[in-house]
């Protein structure tokens, strides 16, 4: 056996090195444990019942950091509320952090925070800093005949009826509601927690991946769409009536939604989009209810924009809508069926792209705007108009499908009050003016899993039945 002098006595190799091993190797040790132990963070969940702590691990210290940045944002945003409706075993009015008093309530659960519009998150975007809300736009598209659509009359008096609003409360004149966004929000709805409220990256855009993506001729990556669309001109806006249902989703790892896209750019590369409608998303909500949602990005979904108010772009000027707030009420089966209005376009003056629910010409139905600084593409016009809706397919390949739906659960030859639809779909041409979409092309990715079908005439100008159930014979 190898044997060494050690301190003046003849041993073993390795027993010479073991009074120098032992504090090396408690050394890493120590170190590997605070690397884990900063590479984490303790949460606390307030509940009725008391608080419920747990520490949650991250894979990097970037993880961390990107958490912890979030958390900030997240505590500033609560910190300019001057009025919180919110839902407890008991209702509550909370002004900032301050203790609350037992009369006000979102009956959905969730948290609105009335923030100063000046201080909401767009303005911490670097081409924003420092503006306020800009006023409505001095004139909207107008239809064909020179005046909005009969079919539409009546909407403005409540062009976006939701749940947070039955409490009775509203927030003041010159604030913004803001859902409220917890840390276990985050870290519920993302693997990554430097992309919270991110749709995924799109690793082969051109076969229409990316959660929630704009979508070309083809499919692939679980992302499967029934839609009508219209490329190859110059478009300035979009519109559409679509009714709302309460779509069934059968993983949190799955969404379904219905939704217009204004695009330009090439897909894969630097795609602009503009994106609002209605969907179900258990992972981003924590819940099964159909809500009010809008999206952006300036470069095919890689680092850019977001989902509502997640990040700083989308300026909101609205005190009455709550971006991803629950619908209600929505559509049922052989029942009474509820739309929403949804008109999108760019001001011919300023170049933003504005919001508008319902079609009156008060003004009382606009949302916000997406900059045009935001953009390069988008910053001229869209070349591409998609209408329609997406559910994300989790199950592995060779799996059955998932029984997600799409729409109402029903295929469009049901029709009315059982199908879901899209009416009236419009688009804004360069004089400002809403034309007919004419040269609508319907497109469905697996028509045994979820169809579409449509037509143009009467009340309901170009339209068309969409959706289904997802797995069924015809969809194994």
């Amino acid at each position: 056996m190898a044997s060494c002098f050690c301190f003046g006595r003849r041993r073993p190799i390795i027993a010479c090195f073991v009074p120098f091993l032992l504090p090396l190797l408690l050394l890493v040790a120590f170190l590997a444990s605070a690397s884990a132990l900063a590479a984490s963070v303790t949460t606390t969940k307030l509940g009725s019942t008391g608080n419920a702590t747990r520490r949650v691990p991250f894979s990097s210290e970037e993880e961390l950091r990107g958490f912890r940045s979030i958390a900030a944002r997240l505590a500033r945003l609560r910190g300019a509320s001057i009025k919180t409706i919110q839902a407890r075993a008991h209702s509550f009015l909370c002004h900032g952090d301050s203790k609350c008093s037992d009369h006000h309530r979102s009956p959905d659960g969730d948290v609105i925070d009335c923030v100063p519009a000046h201080l909401q998150p767009a303005f911490e975007h670097p081409k924003l800093r420092g503006q306020k809300p800009e006023s409505e736009p001095a004139e909207r598209p107008r239809s064909s005949s020179g005046r909005f659509s009969d079919a539409d009359r009546g909407e403005d008096d409540d062009p976006l009826p939701q749940v947070w609003r039955r409490s009775g409360e509203s927030c003041p004149e010159g604030t913004v509601p803001v859902r409220r966004t917890t840390e276990d929000d985050v870290l519920r709805a993302s693997s990554s927690a430097t992309r919270f409220g991110m749709k995924a990256r799109a690793g082969g855009f051109g076969s229409g991946s990316g959660s929630g993506s704009a979508r070309r001729d083809s499919t692939g990556s679980g992302h499967e769409h029934a839609v009508g669309y219209v490329t190859g001109g110059q478009f300035y806006g979009a519109k559409a009536s679509l009714n709302v249902w309460p779509a069934q989703v059968a993983s949190p790892a799955e969404f379904s939604l219905s939704q217009i896209w204004v695009i330009s750019g090439a897909f894969g590369h630097d795609l602009n989009t503009i994106e609002a409608g209605w969907q179900v998303s258990p992972q981003l909500y924590g819940d099964n209810s159909p809500r009010f949602f809008t999206y952006w990005t300036d470069d095919a979904y890689q680092e850019t924009g977001c989902y509502n108010l997640h990040c700083s772009g989308f300026v909101q000027t609205s005190s009455r809508v709550v971006i991803g707030a629950a619908i209600s009420p929505i559509s049922s089966y052989a029942g009474r069926q509820f739309d929403i209005t949804l008109l999108i376009w760019k001001d011919p003056r300023r170049g933003h792209w504005w919001l508008q629910l319902g079609s009156g010409s008060s003004g009382g139905g606009l949302v916000g705007y997406w900059p045009s600084a935001l953009f390069t593409h988008l910053g001229s016009r869209a070349d591409m108009v998609q209408f329609g809706g997406e559910v994300v397919n989790a199950r592995p390949a060779g799996a059955p499908h998932t029984p997600t739906q799409m729409g109402s659960g029903r295929f469009p030859p049901e029709g009315y009050a059982r199908a879901a639809y899209f009416r009236n779909v419009q688009l804004v041409d360069w004089d400002n003016s809403l034309v007919p979409a004419a040269g609508l092309r319907l497109l469905a990715d697996r028509p045994g899993c979820y169809d579409i079908a449509g037509g143009s005439g009467g009340a309901w100008g170009t339209y068309f039945y969409y959706g289904g159930p997802g797995r069924n014979a015809r969809c194994p």
